[in-house]
């Protein structure tokens, strides 16, 4: 079966990266997953649901804060599967640390894996799709605290407007190549670093975190992974070449923009 084309996410051994990935196949992309080492066991996984609905799959071990290694992830997808359509910069992490607390190599990690990793992924795939002759969809992983600030998570917070700045502004560039460039930012999704959060929450305040965030949503529950990935798979598509620079809130009302 033909490939609609060739789709790269990277942070897709689990939660939302996964549903991206997966949904992608299903629209019809041969699909590269990526991850760092811990996550190999999780990505073959992926792989083999990928593969099990007819679709092609590389699996890519990189780091994306590290130049040379997401430069050679690139090259590594176009010598595998012939070409690169569609960058998801999904990889991220979460501290949660107040201001004062915030050490700054902490600091330093998260915006290595949030923004340079974003900024690493949009680069290098935006160069080769110039180089096939333009065309091609970026899309990052931003947040709702991307778009207002929340207490207690100041760098992570910091790193996901960053990737917002960035998203526009690639968008401007990139936009005479026929290259889209748009963000989601979601608001609470059911996935393992939620559950991670969750239970840091309930050893230091006794609190139940899934309760409290979706109190914040309009409509008074959580988001799931397959949320975002709906999103993604219409950002992707040929109909949303008009949509360029946005990011997108998908956090059930919690936001007014």
């Amino acid at each position: 079966m033909t490939a609609k084309g060739v789709a790269l996410v990277t942070g897709s051994s689990q939660g939302i990266g996964k549903a991206i990935a997966l949904r992608l196949a299903d629209d019809g992309f041969d699909v590269a997953i990526n991850d760092i080492p811990s996550g190999k066991d999780n990505l073959q996984r992926v792989s083999d649901e990928i593969a099990s609905k007819g679709r092609n799959v590389l699996i890519c071990i990189a780091n994306v804060s590290v130049d040379k290694e997401v430069k050679e992830m690139v090259e590594y997808v176009v010598n595998h599967l012939g070409r690169l359509d569609v960058m998801v910069a999904n990889a991220g992490i979460c501290t949660a640390s107040s201001l004062l607390d915030l050490d700054v190599n902490d600091w330093d990690h998260l915006m290595s894996i949030n923004s340079r990793g974003v900024f690493l992924c949009y680069k290098y795939a935006a160069k080769q799709m110039i180089a096939q002759g333009g065309k091609g969809r970026l899309v990052g992983a931003s947040s709702v605290v991307g778009k207002q600030g929340h207490a207690g998570v100041a760098a992570y917070s910091a790193s996901k407007f960053a990737v917002r700045g960035l998203t526009h502004s690639a968008a401007l560039e990139l936009g005479k190549h026929g290259i889209t460039v748009n963000a989601y930012a979601p608001g609470a999704i059911d996935t393992p670093m939620l559950a991670a959060a969750a239970t840091k929450f309930a050893t230091e305040s006794g609190g139940d975190m899934y309760a409290s965030e979706a109190n914040l949503s309009a409509v008074g529950y959580l988001g799931k992974p397959n949320d975002i990935a709906s999103l993604v798979s219409y950002l992707a598509s040929p109909e949303a070449h008009f949509i360029t620079g946005q990011t997108i809130s998908v956090d059930g009302g919690r936001n007014p923009d």
